[in-house]
């Protein structure tokens, strides 16, 4: 396949901004995928050359930082002044302490904290859009996110955030959240061989116009299933492959191409911190998968 630009999958709103449906994680920014540290240069060149091929959405947090690199400053170092379509989103509620160790935020003061924290590493004046993140690690968030989301929404009205949104949610906390405030968009765990229960919530989204942005959409699948639970998996893996081989294409890109299909509210953040690793998944906005295709993957 050859490179293309990310606006081949056409774009979408976040609020009053516009972004091309395929986008940037930053948090394989900040070590290899065997945990090594990164090469800096060669994250600042994946920054930069994201947003040539037509990244304009790049999602990160303070929280995302190892003992040698901040993704947050790989971001301001590489693109600041910011491109004016650039939409950066961050998240809030777990936090890390300077020692590295994971925290939560729950009041106000402490939220304001995290995005106040956000605002200076990135070297900005207001943050665009805010996902209140809720639970910890990838389980799924319990309980109520309405104090947070409510405290959040205050800030908003203060304006040190334009828009938000909310992730790793059922979907209550889609109705709760929306009793409180607009939502821009939903980031969960989703991929075609995970969490696909959140079908749910993104035909929810896609009913309000409210993006819907899978991470981890190039995984595989949950880690730690057994043998027996295996088999569905390493079925879905075949027919990747096969779209893959009709298409030219690798799994992954067939992942990220499935994910885009699952209708025009769908943005895709895939995340790397390899040059050649970018530009395949930019391509990846340029597949079209045929209902035949769709058919096999499921």
């Amino acid at each position: 396949m050859t490179t293309n630009n990310a606006g081949a999958a056409g774009t979408w709103t976040l609020g009053d901004r516009t972004v091309n449906r395929l986008g940037l994680g930053a948090m394989r920014l900040m070590s290899k995928a065997d945990g090594s540290p990164s090469d800096r240069a060669q994250a600042v060149e994946v920054l930069q050359q994201a947003v040539e091929l037509g990244v304009n959405h790049i999602d990160t947090a303070s929280f995302y930082f190892s003992a040698l690199r901040s993704a947050n400053e790989l971001i301001n170092t590489a693109l600041a002044p910011y491109p004016d379509d650039l939409v950066i989103t961050t998240k809030v509620g777990p936090g890390r302490d300077p020692s590295g160790a994971f925290l939560r935020a729950h009041t106000k003061d402490e939220l304001r904290g995290q995005v106040e924290e956000n605002i200076r590493q990135l070297g900005l004046d207001r943050l665009e859009v805010v996902n209140l993140r809720i639970g910890t690690g990838l389980e799924r968030g319990e309980g109520s996110l309405k104090e947070q989301f409510a405290a959040l929404a205050e800030l908003r009205e203060e304006g040190l955030i334009r828009h938000l949104g909310v992730s790793n949610i059922g979907p209550e906390h889609l109705e709760e959240a929306l009793d409180i405030a607009p939502v821009v968009c939903v980031q969960n765990q989703y991929g075609l061989t995970t969490r696909r229960e959140d079908d749910v919530i993104q035909q929810a989204c896609a009913e309000r116009g409210i993006a819907f942005v899978p991470f981890f959409a190039v995984g595989g699948g949950p880690a730690g299933v057994t043998a027996a639970a295996d088999a569905p998996l390493a079925a879905a893996d075949r027919a990747v492959a096969e779209v893959a081989a009709r298409h030219g294409a690798s799994p992954s890109q067939i992942r990220l191409a499935w994910t885009l299909h699952q209708g025009p509210n769908v943005l895709a953040i895939p995340g790397t911190g390899n040059p050649a690793h970018l530009r395949e998944n930019v391509a990846a906005a340029a597949l079209r998968l045929t209902e035949e295709d769709l058919a096999l993957l499921g």
